[in-house]
């Protein structure tokens, strides 16, 4: 990492995030800007960027703000290695585990609602008479 920071417009824009929703983040204490400009900017890291990535792919699977910070906790502490015995890094490690198996039991569920509005969005576009536009 070469240690740039971005300002709160250049992180909205990477990570498709409002500025209010990175705002409400740092409210929560799901992330944290790494430093603060002299005029009081919020600067943030790549690592930061990361962070809120993964925010922004637990938020349409359902995960609540509690259990965002639970896995984040568990992937910071899991990041910092080495300071961990075998009973806590297996601890940690389950709980990401956790985590990937609810991740994937909803994208189950996301693809079926997808495949049933599929069925839907075809069965209007049959009853339609053939030389209307369709949208795509």
């Amino acid at each position: 990492m070469d240690g740039k920071h971005m300002q709160i417009g250049e992180v909205a824009a990477r990570t498709e995030l409002s500025l209010r929703t990175i705002r409400h983040y740092e409210e929560t204490g799901l992330v944290t800007p790494s430093a603060r400009s002299q005029g009081g900017f919020r600067l943030y890291t790549e690592m930061d960027v990361a962070r809120l990535m993964v925010i922004r792919r637990m938020k349409p699977l359902g995960f609540t703000l509690d259990q965002m910070r639970d896995l984040l906790d568990a992937t910071d502490r899991l990041d910092d290695g080495p300071g961990l015995d075998a009973t806590e890094r297996e601890a940690l490690l389950e709980r990401v585990r956790a985590y990937e198996q609810a991740a994937a039991e909803q994208v189950d569920k996301l693809r079926t609602q997808l495949s049933r509005a599929e069925d839907f969005a075809a069965t209007l576009r049959a009853r339609l008479p053939e030389h209307e536009p369709r949208s795509h």
